[in-house]
């Protein structure tokens, strides 16, 4: 008799609040953090699975394999939650190395044509003159020689697309050391850096085919490092594998 009073007595109480044993209390804590939190916050798949999972359930076979599926699903939320919460990190890193090389790449002088240098003085002012920073690259030349136009061209469609490498040209007449550029060394090719010659190339134009492009001359010096990363394609790189990780 004691015991079916007990019993009633839990039955009353099991649809309240307040719940004996240990299913009860899991059952308030269950629906207590389904009212404290912020409805708004909280996506309508899972207020309806902390719902079901904290009101009380039956004995029977089918309310424990409902029980089961409830707890399986509450599993996956959270697997997808935070696979998400992941890529979220991940896309707030990848646009945070944007902005870094972004800013990298617009730090300092910009300069974006090729620079015609007319004197000597004006060849050694460059040289010790700019940023320590700055990649400084000088074609000396001669009109009339083979490779010395398609060269110039070459490095007028790179200096826009570098525009934080100054690339200059001379004629080797006018550098003041006419001996050392003899016509049989050009078109010749200067690389500077803090005011110190990092690469030389003579004859740079036997190192490419009979006609050659900017995009010859790109690989070419991207060969010895000589070139950061292009602005353009790092920027477009950064933001295509964002894409992909959204």
């Amino acid at each position: 008799m004691e015991e079916a009073k007990s019993q009633s007595l839990e039955e009353d109480f099991e649809g309240q609040a307040t719940h004996t044993g240990p299913k009860g209390v899991i059952n308030d804590w269950r629906k207590f953090k389904l009212e404290s939190q912020d409805s708004d916050s909280i996506p309508p798949s899972k207020k309806e699975i902390l719902r079901q999972m904290s009101s009380p359930q039956s004995r029977n076979g089918k309310d424990s394999k409902e029980r089961v599926s409830r707890k399986m699903s509450i599993q996956e939320y959270e697997l997808i939650h935070k696979e998400k919460e992941d890529e979220n990190c991940l896309r707030k890193y990848r646009r945070q190395c944007m902005q870094d090389m972004h800013q990298k790449l617009s730090f300092g002088p910009r300069y974006g044509f090729v620079y015609e240098l007319e004197t000597g003085e004006q060849f050694l002012e460059t040289i010790e003159k700019e940023l320590k920073i700055t990649t400084i690259v000088v074609h000396i030349y001669e009109d009339g020689i083979k490779g010395c136009d398609a060269l110039n061209s070459s490095l007028t469609c790179l200096a826009a697309e570098y525009p934080i490498v100054k690339f200059c040209k001379i004629k080797a007449s006018n550098t003041g050391a006419g001996d050392r550029f003899s016509l049989d060394v050009l078109p010749t090719l200067l690389i500077y850096k803090g005011g110190e010659l990092i690469s030389n190339f003579i004859s740079v134009a036997e190192q490419f085919a009979e006609e050659f492009f900017a995009g010859d001359v790109e690989s070419f010096l991207n060969e010895y490092g000589l070139l950061p990363e292009r602005e353009v394609h790092a920027l477009e790189h950064t933001k295509i594998e964002e894409e992909d990780v959204e």
